[in-house]
């Protein structure tokens, strides 16, 4: 006989509405109302809008220097990730703290501290000027500076899985005469992967919607330095909201179908892992 479970918040039908009222309000309407003000440009309009050589230029930059950010951050991030979880050391825990700093920093402090940090008289940038490597307001800093606010999504990510991960497998992949190399490519990174492939496409799709942390530290050159959130902000500044909400269309279309690729990497991490535990 079927029966209802207990629980100490109101019935489902009152949860569910508020549920759905909360994410109307939230998010529904916002995002609705960015179709319906693009939808004020005809479609000769939009397409010029999404389309243009300086919208192409920013939508390379932004992909192209995102995706490198996190694939970057995808293989530092897991050996930071590796130390955490597998070594014992002094400042372990203020490392550990640390790893979240970008997720409590405000993008723009980080992004004023990286341009002083990396400009010519910087701390940084003038051990780099006498090499010919410019920094803060070029392509190179907005690397940086997404490479920067990426790093805790593969860390937070693959971190929990390392630790999960029983020390008795590698035992018994070396007792079957596996070197540490065969070990680490053939039992552990397979079943890390799929956390990776989760951090690499949060740290992603991160990157592409960053502003803050960019705009101090790029020069926002059409052509050249200027990524689609800075587009965006410029159509913003000259009052070209319909362009404006044109391109944020194009971003929200992206972004969604990131996100639903995150869901689906983590519907195969789960099923990998439950596969392997079993």
């Amino acid at each position: 006989m079927a029966y209802k479970k207990n629980s100490v918040l109101p019935g489902f039908r009152l949860t569910l509405g508020y549920t759905l009222f909360y994410l109307g309000l939230i998010v529904i309407i916002p995002l609705a109302a960015t179709f319906v003000k693009s939808s004020e440009l005809s479609w000769a309009q939009f397409s010029h809008t999404v389309f243009s050589p300086q919208a192409l230029a920013a939508y390379r930059l932004s992909f192209g220097v995102s995706f490198f950010a996190a694939a970057v951050n995808a293989i530092f991030g897991f050996i930071v990730a590796w130390v955490l979880v597998r070594y014992d050391f002094f400042g372990k825990r203020i490392m550990d703290a640390l790893v979240d700093l970008p997720f409590a920093l405000p993008t723009a402090v980080a992004g004023i501290t990286l341009a002083t940090l990396y400009a010519p008289n910087g701390w940084i940038g003038e051990w780099l000027a006498p090499l010919g490597i410019k920094v803060s307001y070029t392509r190179l800093g907005i690397f940086v500076a997404l490479t920067f606010i990426g790093l805790p999504f593969i860390v937070r990510t693959v971190q929990p899985v390392l630790a999960d991960l029983d020390s008795e497998i590698e035992e018994a992949a070396t007792s079957l005469g596996a070197n540490r190399w065969q070990t680490f490519w053939r039992v552990i990174f397979p079943m890390l992967s799929p956390a990776l492939l989760t951090g690499f496409a949060l740290a992603f799709a991160r990157a592409l919607g960053e502003y803050g942390s960019v705009v101090f530290i790029s020069s926002n050159i059409p052509m050249k330095t200027q990524i689609v959130p800075l587009l965006i902000m410029s159509e913003l500044d000259g009052f070209q909201y319909a362009r404006a909400t044109a391109l944020a269309v194009v971003m929200l279309v992206i972004s969604f179908t990131l996100l639903l690729a995150i869901n689906l990497l983590q519907w195969w991490s789960n099923r990998y892992n439950a596969t392997n535990l079993a």
